[in-house]
């Protein structure tokens, strides 16, 4: 297999191209749903429900975590556009629910304008992460042993809070962003040295999710600061 860091500049550029543009249009997706969950009453809806037993929370992320599997192992194992097209919908209708409790609470609770600041960090140090990665063209792989170990004390923490009625403050959710912003720099560096130059779906779903991750964390932070 010829890695995108191997393939002719223009195959490059054209790979580079397309999985950003998927991306864009990921994000375009997320934005869309949320509008819908918002103007029908939806996302509402989810938040009361989450309010009334920090259980049901706990039920959301394991559904969370096994659609996000599931729309992994679809783009991995997909033979042809359409799946791999349907794994990268089900990611991020998966995420729009999962954030729709917090976006709400943000804007009828917080401050309307909590989540656009929130969101132009969460691109600022995206669009900082990302030219790191390119302009080094660094291997960031030795990253994997540390996401690895941090994602299982982070999702530990987040159970444990669940379960025991504790918050997971400040310091936790500043850690957090590192943690996304080291994701970001592996999966940026993934994508040029272990994806093909017909993989541009995957790295897309693959990049979505570190900024996912990066902007839920950033606009705790935001909250926080504004409460």
């Amino acid at each position: 297999m010829i890695t995108v860091a191997q393939a002719r500049p223009s195959d490059r550029a054209a790979f580079i191209r397309r999985t950003y543009t998927h991306l864009a249009g990921a994000v375009a997706g997320f934005i869309a749903i949320e509008f819908i969950l918002f103007t029908t009453g939806i996302a509402g809806a989810l938040t009361n429900l989450l309010a009334g037993s920090r259980f049901m929370w706990l039920a959301i992320l394991g559904g969370f975590a096994i659609l996000g599997w599931v729309a992994r192992s679809l783009i991995a194992r997909a033979k042809s556009g359409e799946q791999q097209y349907l794994g990268l919908g089900i990611f991020v209708a998966a995420e729009a629910l999962i954030f729709a409790p917090i976006l709400y609470i943000a804007a009828y609770f917080v401050g309307g304008d909590v989540i656009p600041i929130a969101a132009g960090l969460t691109l600022v140090l995206f669009g900082g992460l990302t030219a790191i990665a390119f302009t080094t063209r660094q291997d960031f792989s030795f990253l994997r042993g540390f996401l690895t170990i941090g994602s299982f004390i982070a999702l530990g923490l987040i159970v444990c809070s669940v379960i025991f009625g504790f918050t997971l403050g400040l310091l936790f959710s500043g850690a957090m962003v590192i943690f996304a912003g080291a994701a970001i720099l592996y999966d940026t560096s993934k994508v040029m040295h272990h994806y093909s130059t017909d993989q541009h779906v995957a790295a897309s779903l693959e990049l979505f999710a570190s900024i996912a991750l990066l902007f839920w964390y950033v606009l705790r932070i935001v909250m926080a600061m504004r409460r």
